[in-house]
């Protein structure tokens, strides 16, 4: 149960919230991940899930989304602020990356990844488009390829006050994202960010869909961010991560390094 921190035969640990956040916050285990929900904003702080890649298995996906039944409701966004708009229930721990190992363990790992802890409210677009951000632990996994296909992956909304106000929740305009695999036998990670403000209106009613009619998919933007810089801006300490960083820092003080493609991608 829960993010084993020594999962890459090196640490690689949960980043952790600090005081006096860090009391508001409760941390849920799942089948090989975990959840730190800001039970003020119900949304997550964290989340990091351990993937082996060689040891993934197809399961049924289904879309059984629930409230987690170990904590009270109102500490949690629900199905109310999905209803009637163009927000989805975006996955934070993508539903495949836990989905390993033995066939019954697996089937509940799935299950698990579809508790509201474990989504934020994203722009219809953003959510079902192929867009590289839905595909980044693949490209990684990929690139760890000769190290056993394993990676800690930690994902979350960046929680900032200016957040938009919408059914008594604020909706993430951020979302971030740091990947972390061993190779040569070191600890090696790579952070990223993606935009959705652009795309997200809570002020507009839910558009009316069109038989045949392709989604507007919007201006995504996706950035490789240092990881030293999404640590300060979630105001989260993970100083294992932030170490093991692979962005060239020649680039690193360019600015935020945008990616539109694989081939973008400083690993």
């Amino acid at each position: 149960m829960g993010f084993d921190a020594g999962f890459l035969g090196v640490v690689a640990a949960l980043p952790r919230v600090g005081e006096p956040e860090a009391s508001g916050c409760v941390e849920l285990d799942s089948i090989h991940f975990t959840v730190v929900l800001d039970t003020g904003r119900r949304f997550a702080r964290v989340t990091g899930v351990n993937i082996d890649g060689a040891a993934l298995v197809d399961v049924e996906r289904g879309d059984d989304w629930r409230l987690d039944e170990r904590i009270p409701a109102d500490w949690q966004a629900g199905p109310e602020v999905y209803a009637r708009n163009d927000l989805d229930r975006g996955h934070l721990v993508r539903r495949r990356d836990p989905v390993w190992g033995a066939p019954a363990v697996a089937v509940r790992a799935n299950s698990d990844t579809f508790r509201y802890p474990n989504a934020a409210p994203q722009a219809s677009g953003f959510n079902q488009s192929k867009e590289l951000w839905l595909g980044l632990e693949d490209h990684v996994l990929a690139f760890a390829e000769a190290n056993d296909l394993r990676l800690s992956v930690f994902t979350a909304p960046f929680l900032d006050p200016a957040d938009p106000p919408y059914r008594g929740i604020r909706v993430p305009l951020r979302f971030w994202k740091v990947a972390a695999w061993v190779r040569g036998g070191e600890l090696a990670t790579a952070g990223f960010v993606l935009d959705q403000s652009p795309l997200v209106d809570v002020s507009r009613p839910a558009r009316e869909a069109v038989p045949g009619e392709e989604p507007e998919l919007g201006p995504f933007r996706t950035f490789q961010v240092p990881v030293a810089d999404i640590a300060a801006i979630a105001g989260l300490a993970m100083p294992e991560l932030v170490a093991a960083d692979r962005m060239p820092r020649t680039v690193a003080a360019a600015g935020w390094h945008q990616v539109r493609a694989a081939g973008d991608l400083l690993l």
